[in-house]
């Protein structure tokens, strides 16, 4: 029998909500069916907005929706120095350069997804200035160093338990950060980092992450990690047909539960019971 694992890795910057249950009850409905594992993962590297009191109401929510899972928990914020060590063996190959800019200063570009490095004088100047930088992915280096493979990229999916497979366009994103201004990492970098390192073979999430793949596809193959399969899942949406939101602080799975709803209604309000 093939190994089947999986994760779910929320990000701690508010509470859980309805989409939430919805993705974790997917993941670990799938991961029944095949016979799998589950591992949790809290991606906290947004070190302005993530609070430890929302990664322990995750533990909390999961719990008490019944989920269980394989220990330990990898906390991204305790492992910073292994996306910079990523970062460190991309700039040794050339495909990384530091960013200066600014969100307005990017949108005044002819090319704002692919702004490419700043000349070496003005690097050196904002260095000596002490601005703060991201650290960019080189789309044009990439395509240099993979060569003829860069046309071979792909990713496979499935789809209404077809597998299907889609040739990857990191073009769509362009230069992408991978270590942002005021974090040592960036979101695609860590997720795809700490996929291969737990040995992930299929990823399962929302529709929102959709394009994700054409991303992290470019990013396993220029690191050598493997490339799991993917599965995207509807959103739970709200009355005006939006995207429940942790921004727009939608009704919490910590209020319901306050309101007097059970576990059990949860999972058949959303169509898991």
């Amino acid at each position: 029998m093939s190994v089947f694992r999986t994760r779910f890795a929320p990000s701690p910057t508010y509470y859980l909500h309805l989409g939430h249950a919805a993705s974790a009850l997917h993941v670990w409905r799938c991961a029944e069916e095949m016979g799998g594992d589950v591992l949790l993962r809290i991606e906290d590297i947004d070190t302005t907005r993530c609070k430890p009191e929302y990664t322990a109401a995750i533990f909390e929510d999961l719990a008490w929706l019944g989920l269980s899972w394989s220990e330990p928990v990898r906390i991204q914020s305790d492992h910073f120095s292994d996306y910079r060590a990523c970062i460190d063996a991309l700039r040794a190959r050339g495909l990384a350069y530091r960013c200066f800019r600014t969100r307005s200063q990017l949108e005044n570009l002819t090319d704002p997804l692919s702004p490419g490095p700043h000349a070496r004088s003005d690097e050196q100047a904002f260095l000596d200035a002490g601005q703060a930088f991201a650290w960019r992915l080189s789309l044009n280096a990439a395509r240099e160093v993979l060569g003829s493979t860069w046309d071979e990229l792909a990713y496979r999916e499935q789809v209404h338990g077809e597998m299907v497979s889609h040739k990857a366009r990191p073009e769509r994103h362009g230069d992408i950060i991978i270590a942002r201004k005021d974090s040592p990492s960036a979101y695609h970098l860590a997720a795809t980092h700490d996929d291969a390192l737990q040995s992930m073979t299929h990823i399962i999430r929302g529709e929102d992450l959709i394009e994700a793949p054409h991303i992290q596809t470019l990013l396993q193959v220029l690191m050598g990690w493997p490339q799991p399969i993917y599965q995207h899942h509807q959103l739970v949406l709200d009355a005006d047909g939006k995207k429940l939101s942790k921004r727009q602080k939608s009704l919490t799975l910590a209020d319901l539960r306050k309101n007097g709803m059970t576990a059990l209604e949860i999972k058949q309000r959303l169509g898991f019971a």
